[in-house]
């Protein structure tokens, strides 16, 4: 394939109905909804649908639905309810929805450093963060690549540690059988915009733990006992009710997660074997017994191999229409403001007032895995609405990119 034929193709984009599964389901859901003239999820069906397919689908017996992926991490963290000043242990690499979480509820984020090919946290670590201040333990599955869960458990029950999962980028994604979601204490969802599937903004929280879930159904209701006999605002909580609207697409969208899974795979498995020789480019590396349903399809660079390393290829990626991410994010979790200059309530710096010497160290040499990963990561765009000729395009212009660099 020429550049000429390369310059004609454009790619499906999660950011529009070009890349995205929305269609006359979700549509006709949102409708029956209005027409019904109930949108509360307190009193509708369909957000409570939703939860009970979602739950089965994770292999949970419990699903609360929320206003966004980041309310549920923060519920989640609610849930597990530390108390201020006790660390939660996280990656280097995550969304600020995760660190918000844990900051607003009292706790300090400890940063794990993370493996520099999978871009996950470890049991190892992990163990290198454990202290008497540890609550729990919150993992990334990032990308959709699960991390070694049964290690982490292990480590987990004999600290005896509860273990958040943020599975926001992981739908279906699996290790060694298990759901993600399903092998931690609790697991967190997102439905944001470019998610295996979307409502825009939305997300859902599973546990098979019956405490923890009804926690979690009453911090996303302002701690309002709903069914209760005598029913009160039992703690502080805000109001991350997921509407039925949102409830409507959501159930819609749950009956394209397989389609949206299955596509994306097979899409990743054409990469693999397409620029998997390409000089100085890694692929993704799956563990056996995992499964990887790639929200985006991350390649390693080598600076060694080819010229500029990541940025420099994305730069000719980006200059055929291939819009990637070089690096992912900029910079470690740890050095952005917010956490950096603790930047939180006020001037007070709470809770970081309250946090040991050791948790917030952010020594570039603690985290030789993180500044590695972050330096050789490229992350593509990736849609269920990838045919062939698109994988093939982006492949093309990968080996003639590396091959202009080498």
């Amino acid at each position: 394939m020429n550049v000429q034929e390369q310059l004609r193709i454009t790619l499906p984009s999660d950011q529009d109905h070009t890349g995205r599964s929305l269609g006359q389901e979700e549509i006709a859901a949102v409708s029956q909804a209005i027409l019904s003239g109930t949108l509360t999820s307190t009193k509708g069906d369909f957000t409570k649908h939703f939860e009970q397919g979602f739950a089965k689908r994770t292999d949970s017996l419990h699903a609360v639905a929320c206003s966004s992926g980041s309310a549920a991490l923060h519920t989640a963290v609610a849930a597990i309810n530390p108390e201020p000043g006790e660390e939660i242990i996280t990656t280097s690499i995550t969304d600020m929805g995760a660190l918000s979480a844990i900051l607003m509820q009292g706790a300090i984020p400890r940063f794990a450093d993370v493996d520099p090919r999978t871009y996950n946290i470890t049991a190892k670590t992990i163990a290198n963060c454990i202290s008497d201040r540890t609550r729990a333990i919150m993992v990334t599955h990032l990308f959709g690549n699960p991390c070694d869960m049964a290690d982490i458990m292990i480590l987990a029950k004999k600290h005896n540690l509860p273990v958040i999962e943020d599975c926001a980028q992981a739908f279906m994604s699996e290790d060694q059988g298990r759901p993600v979601g399903s092998i931690g204490d609790i697991g967190c969802f997102s439905l944001q915009q470019g998610k295996h599937i979307t409502t825009g903004e939305g997300g859902i929280v599973v546990s098979s733990d019956s405490d923890l879930a009804r926690r979690a159904f009453l911090f996303v209701n302002k701690a309002w006992g709903y069914g209760d006999s005598n029913p009160d605002h039992y703690f502080l909580a805000p109001n991350y009710r997921m509407n039925e609207l949102t409830g409507a697409v959501a159930l819609a969208q749950l009956d394209k997660l397989d389609f949206s899974v299955r596509a994306r795979i097979e899409a990743a498995q054409q990469m693999d074997q397409l620029i998997g020789d390409i000089p100085g480019i890694g692929i993704p590396p799956v563990r056996i017994g995992t499964k990887h349903t790639y929200w985006k399809y991350s390649i390693d660079v080598d600076p060694k191999v080819i010229r500029g390393g990541t940025v420099g290829l994305g730069a000719l990626l980006k200059e055929r229409g291939v819009f990637c991410g070089p690096r992912y994010i900029q910079k470690p979790a740890f050095q952005c403001q917010v956490i950096r200059d603790q930047r939180t309530f006020g001037n007070s710096r709470f809770p970081f007032t309250l946090a040991a010497s050791e948790a917030v160290d952010y020594s570039p040499e603690k985290f030789p895995g993180t500044f590695e990963a972050l330096s050789r990561v490229l992350v593509l765009p990736w849609s269920e609405r990838y045919e062939k000729q698109h994988v093939q395009y982006i492949a093309d212009v990968i080996s003639q990119s590396a091959k202009a660099l080498t």
